[in-house]
């Protein structure tokens, strides 16, 4: 699993984290794309990354996840990873932004993107914890 934040809008980095708190009705501390209450932070599957070519981190997800494919997720599914407890709220669609880290990524992650999620409950979240569905 990787963690990641990114620092401001528009600065196209996304910085590793070993563990990191999740803020109910914030998302990650200090990161600059969480959209309460429905985009506070982003799953994405490792191996839809891998699919398409793409480092983790680099599409600016916040929970990289391995083994499980986050798009099959339903809506309103709580899923706890650590101390934390999210709820998947929406479906992530690829973005215009996709195509300035790739011209033709946002149409290669289509499906691929990721879930996003609310916090539901505070707590640290560090690098090798499970991804339990709740």
């Amino acid at each position: 699993m990787g963690l990641w934040t990114s620092p401001g809008r528009k600065t196209a980095r996304a910085d590793a984290h070993e563990r990191i708190r999740a803020v109910a009705g914030l998302g990650f501390e200090g990161c600059a794309h969480a959209n309460p209450p429905k985009r506070e932070v982003l799953f994405v599957s490792r191996e839809h990354l891998e699919s398409v070519d793409v480092e983790p981190g680099a599409v600016r997800e916040n929970l990289t996840v391995e083994g499980d494919d986050v798009e099959k997720w339903p809506i309103g599914q709580q899923v706890r990873v650590g101390e934390a407890l999210f709820e998947i709220t929406m479906v992530c669609d690829p973005c215009h932004r996709m195509d300035e880290l790739r011209q033709g990524l946002r149409a290669e992650l289509q499906g691929k993107r990721g879930m996003l999620a609310r916090v539901v409950e505070s707590g640290e979240v560090a690098v090798g914890d499970q991804v339990e569905l709740v």
